[in-house]
């Protein structure tokens, strides 16, 4: 019983086995707290009552960086969602060199939100969101919820779509 006890204890509060699928969808989305470029702090949870596309990206990778003109034109094709306040992106980034990033977000006119640790693949919300290939996103409703993950191209622009309807 001693040993059963011990394990359970362990089970309950070790960071592993509470760590594991905490990404699932219909489970909520943990929260996020990094910094925006300019350094002031930002919080997933400022945008409860919106969708939310929240990217995971890097400018060290190829297909993250061919993917932001879509985002950009999704964005821009929201606009009207974005200013009542029903729509946004996160960007989340992966890198670790803080003007790389700047660059990137400036040469793709990026308009979105963007945050970044600037710890890599260290990065705590990497790990917390089971983030192993980039790009990968997260798509959550208005309460935080886990709606889908993974989704690219025409699959992401038609869910969206579908759920800004």
């Amino acid at each position: 019983m001693k040993t059963f006890c011990t394990i359970l204890f362990f089970s309950l509060f070790s960071g592993s086995a509470t760590a594991q699928n905490t990404i699932e969808i219909g489970k909520k989305a943990p929260e996020i707290i990094m910094n925006r470029a300019d350094g002031t702090s930002f919080s997933l949870s400022a945008l409860k009552g919106k969708l939310v596309l929240i990217d995971f990206w890097a400018t060290w990778c190829a297909p993250c960086v061919e993917e932001q003109p879509l985002l950009k034109t999704m964005y821009e094709s929201y606009s009207e969602q974005v200013k009542n306040n029903q729509f946004e992106i996160l960007g989340v980034s992966l890198d670790k060199n803080k003007e790389s990033w700047q660059k990137a977000i400036d040469r793709f006119g990026i308009n979105w939100i963007q945050i970044s640790d600037l710890k890599f693949w260290k990065s705590p919300v990497a790990k917390l969101y089971e983030v192993d290939e980039l790009p990968f996103n997260v798509i959550i409703d208005r309460e935080g919820i886990i709606l889908a993950k993974n989704l690219h191209g025409k699959q992401l622009e038609d869910f969206i779509r579908e759920k800004l309807k």
